[in-house]
């Protein structure tokens, strides 16, 4: 089958011979008319040739030079990259981009290759000095690994957190230097008008001293989430744990229903001094809420549950709720929306669960409910182990 271009190329050729036939016909016989018409039709079947031959090449270039150019455009970008990005394929690792080529000092082919590179579950490797995490494309039957710089990530969340920390420990160390200083100019005052009432100094220096020891409460506490000890984990009933909380839970809100859901025969190997403290505060930050909020008939639930290898506890409650402006610093150091809160209880919590390899999050902010998760953690003749 004759393409357009082909048919176009016969049409004209075939033309061009005609018009040679007919010209030379003409001036043998003295035709000079037809001649002229001939040489015309020449002309314009040259330019037509002309046209098609510049518009083809047009279409090409323009066809050819799209993927070209987004081809580039790709290959400048991913070549610009901060993350190394490898190409593995069967036993060979080649580097993508500038970054790669940059850590593994090489042009191509990576020599030697990290082991890790080529074991699909591999998510740490360690080169040059540093850890990296692969995460790890799929691509038939090639893979891409970015490298993601470990350390690095952990300098930049230290030096993120070290910074909040510092933030609020200004704040509340300033909230709580102001009054203490203005109380002392009061009582230096009272005490040189000695003519004045006497009482007066007497109440300077109670409120002072009032002062002094909250922020002195404020400073242990700050010691106290600091230095947080390793867990020391010991086979624990849950039920057993929960129960004993249930009763002091009864004894100082007896107003407040409290609501259990733990399997009888839950076992774990957790540190059961810290757990508890972190589940009490959750309780009581919960009970803060409804009287806060003003509930009637306040009541708080409590689960204990195991699934898919995960401990997990969850503290809801019929309260308020918490604000949409506040759900991202609920769990920051010494944050409290309550009068007499010290906003160290949820920041607590979540360092002991973090501590025994779990987190801890607020999962739903109406009603509130806060979901702590302990992982790795296997059902064997009904007794939960954490491994």
């Amino acid at each position: 089958m004759v393409s357009r271009r082909e048919g176009h190329a016969l049409l004209i050729g075939s033309g061009l011979g005609l018009c040679g036939a007919t010209a030379g016909a003409a001036g043998t016989h003295g035709l000079w008319l037809a001649l002229f018409g001939t040489f015309l039709l020449l002309v314009w079947l040259l330019a037509a040739n002309l046209f098609l031959v510049r518009r083809h090449q047009v279409v090409s270039i323009t066809a050819s030079s799209s993927p070209d150019g987004a081809q580039v455009a790709h290959h400048l970008l991913l070549d610009a990259s901060p993350t190394p990005l490898v190409l593995v394929n069967g036993t060979t690792a080649r580097t993508m981009n500038r970054a790669a080529r940059r850590l593994f000092a090489t042009d191509d082919r990576i020599l030697p290759p990290p082991v890790p590179l080529f074991d699909r579950d591999a998510t740490r490797l360690r080169h040059a000095g540093r850890t990296w995490r692969a995460d790890r494309v799929e691509v038939g039957d090639r893979s891409v690994v970015a490298l993601i710089d470990v350390e690095s990530e952990e300098r930049t969340a230290e030096a993120r957190a070290s910074a909040e920390m510092i933030q609020v420990l200004g704040h509340e160390m300033l909230n709580g230097l102001v009054p203490i200083v203005s109380l002392a100019e009061c009582g230096i005052a009272a005490a040189e008008a000695r003519d004045e009432d006497s009482a007066l100094l007497t109440e300077i220096l109670t409120t002072l001293a009032r002062h002094a020891e909250g922020l002195r409460r404020f400073t242990e506490a700050y010691r106290e989430l600091a230095r947080l000890p390793p867990p020391l984990r010991l086979t624990v009933s849950i039920e057993e744990m929960i129960d004993d909380i249930a009763r002091l839970f009864v004894s100082r809100w007896p107003d407040v229903g409290l609501s259990i859901d733990v399997a009888s025969d839950l076992c774990a190997e957790i540190d059961r001094d810290q757990l508890n403290q972190a589940i009490w505060a959750l309780l009581q930050n919960a009970v803060e809420a409804i009287q806060q909020g003003g509930v009637a008939s306040g009541r708080v639930d409590i689960r204990a549950t195991v699934d898919d290898d995960v401990l997990t506890f969850e503290v809801r409650d019929n309260g308020p709720g918490i604000p949409p402006d506040r759900v991202h610093v609920i769990f920051r150091p010494f944050y409290t929306s309550k009068s007499s809160g010290s906003g160290i209880g949820l920041s607590l919590a979540r360092q002991v669960v973090q501590a025994h390899g779990g987190m801890l999050a607020l999962v739903h902010p109406l009603p509130a409910t806060f979901r702590a998760q302990v992982p790795g953690a296997r059902v064997s003749n009904d007794v939960l182990v954490l491994r």
